[in-house]
């Protein structure tokens, strides 16, 4: 099949997934509100014990937020993806004739679209809580570019695992291991105030290393060991959602095409 005919194809499919989520509005409402309900938790129940240097902790918090904000949702994925391969709306769709290209690309453009609507919500929120980008548009739209390769991969993350598990029920359990990569970062504390164990994974997070980068690139504080990770953050938020799109972006692939066999 020709390209035209793959972004054709990806295009319809995006929009038939866009057309399910139309009907249920308030799921994806609560969606979008709960990262603002985590802001408002944490940075006004929790926010006075935190002390940051150089600023104020929910000018620390909002480019965490951002970042976590690129995590939430991935368990909805994981069960929309899984609930249609038990309901045998993927095996339909493979039976049509439509590019395996298009049928995963949709599922990743619909997702990023969701995610750009969330990062809005989210920006909004810090700019009335009084956060602001520092360093000009230019860097700040590096940081959401930043954001978006981020949520791209963990896309793809989720767009294998949803093809790998059985049942939605199974899937569900996608969202257990959510909080722990959430949290084990810098999207709210620094690691340097972590166990030295804990601190190098959570140094390590990619979570980590774009919720780094888009405070050097907002302008925000960093609050920060000042070590490798730290001074090559940039790099490594663009390195790791690269590594793990190579990984998952196979994965995802021949999972697909395994279905049925």
């Amino acid at each position: 099949m020709t390209t035209a005919t793959a972004l054709r194809d990806t295009a319809t499919l995006t929009g038939r997934v866009l057309r399910h989520w139309r009907r249920r509005p308030v799921s994806i409402a609560l969606g979008l509100m709960f990262p603002v309900l985590m802001v408002l938790m944490f940075g006004y129940l929790f926010g006075g014990a935190m002390a940051v240097p150089d600023g104020r902790y929910l000018d620390f918090l909002i480019p965490g937020m951002l970042a976590m904000t690129m995590l939430f949702g991935l368990e909805a994925l994981v069960v929309s993806i899984t609930a249609d391969t038990a309901k045998g709306v993927t095996d339909r769709v493979r039976a049509m004739p439509v590019t395996t290209g298009a049928v995963l690309a949709s599922r990743s453009a619909a997702d990023l679209l969701n995610a750009v609507v969330g990062l809005g919500v989210m920006v909004a929120t810090g700019l009335l809580v009084g956060w602001t980008a520092q360093r000009g548009v230019l860097p700040a739209l590096a940081a959401l570019g930043l954001l978006v390769w981020l949520r791209f991969a963990f896309t793809w993350i989720g767009t294998y695992l949803g093809l790998l598990l059985k049942t939605p029920e199974s899937a569900v359990a996608v969202q257990v291991l959510v909080w722990p990569v959430g949290f084990l970062s810098s999207a709210f504390v620094s690691p340097a105030t972590m166990p030295d164990w804990l601190g190098l994974v959570a140094t390590w997070n990619p979570l980590s290393a774009t919720a780094t980068a888009i405070r050097e690139l907002f302008g925000n504080p960093a609050w920060h060991d000042g070590g490798w990770a730290a001074r090559h953050s940039v790099a490594l938020a663009l390195l790791w959602p690269a590594v793990l799109t190579a990984v998952f972006l196979p994965l995802a692939v021949r999972q697909y095409r395994a279905l049925g066999r």
